[in-house]
């Protein structure tokens, strides 16, 4: 299983659009879970919010800038060696705020998709896309290039 641990909601129908797309993509290779929690004016209060998520067993994966950059075929052999160890890789996406220290600790890994800031909807379509990638390329179907 897949999930999108997230702080906040889309509120944009192209946005929305846009991921139920994705998640019928990558529902043909594992299941999706979108869980979003309530974003807050502290990080203190949406870190307590993302624990109460957090399931044993799980590979955690902290968005956040400080993180560790792949290509699309490195992030697609970590997805694959993954699912070696665990039955669910949990990705976990902060608000504008970022995510608490706490948070990013209880992590397995911390990526970094790029130095620059982008709008919260847009980068949850974006880590879909590379998640959906990921799946072709181990499955060595044709899309990426």
């Amino acid at each position: 299983m897949i999930r999108l641990l997230c702080v906040g909601k889309l509120k944009e129908e192209y946005l929305k659009s846009l991921v139920m797309d994705y998640n019928k993509r990558i529902n043909k290779y594992h299941s999706l879970e979108i869980v979003e929690v309530k974003d807050e004016d502290s990080l203190l209060k949406e870190r307590d919010l993302l624990k109460k998520h957090f399931k044993n067993n799980e590979f955690r994966i902290a968005l956040c800038i400080e993180g560790q950059s792949f290509d699309s075929v490195t992030f697609a052999k970590m997805l694959d060696e993954s699912f070696i160890k665990y039955p669910c890789i949990t990705f976990v996406i902060g608000s504008s705020l970022g995510l608490h220290d706490e948070i990013k600790n209880a992590c397995n890994l911390k990526i970094s998709f790029s130095k620059m800031t982008f709008p919260y909807g847009l980068f949850r379509a974006l880590l879909l896309e590379q998640i959906y990638r990921g799946f072709k390329i181990n499955n060595n179907e044709t899309y990426h290039k």
